[in-house]
């Protein structure tokens, strides 16, 4: 499982012009699913993205969490995130997983970010959404449960 999160202000999703969800001060996270991610895969996540502490303390170092600050997540499913580039001049996505299982596992992650005592708005799986966003900072982590660094 891939994500792009980055800090924001404030972010938001429309499908077919309706907003279906938005947050103010939190994460916007972007998710790309393989077939071979797992449910372990999605709690690491899960549990890293509560963890991480991005936002600034009293004295402007990122020393706080998403909860310390009662953030919320906006979580938007991107099987573009499993692109391979490697040959020609159009992207690959065979790797993304299929429709299926990826929005199960989806789901599944959303689930456990609120486990996490998350606030969470979400995405429509599948749909083309437009995706608006003020990022702070910027701060933007891609992370890959594959490569826990």
């Amino acid at each position: 499982m891939r994500i792009v999160l980055q800090r924001v202000l404030e972010a938001s999703v429309k499908v077919y012009g309706e907003p279906i969800g938005e947050i103010e001060k939190g994460y916007l996270i972007f998710v790309g699913i393989e077939d071979e991610d797992t449910e372990e895969d999605a709690l690491w996540l899960a549990q890293k993205v509560a963890k991480l502490r991005l936002f600034a303390d009293d004295e402007g170092k990122m020393n706080l969490s998403l909860t310390d600050i009662n953030g919320s997540v906006l979580v938007v499913s991107q099987f573009t995130l499993h692109a391979s580039t490697k040959k020609g001049n159009r992207p690959s996505f065979i790797k993304a997983g299929k429709p299926a299982y990826a929005e199960q596992l989806y789901h599944r992650f959303q689930a456990m970010l609120a486990e996490q005592n998350l606030n969470i708005q979400e995405g429509e799986f599948g749909a083309d959404m437009q995706v608006s966003l003020v990022n702070d900072g910027p701060v933007t982590l891609f992370i890959d449960s594959k490569n826990k660094e």
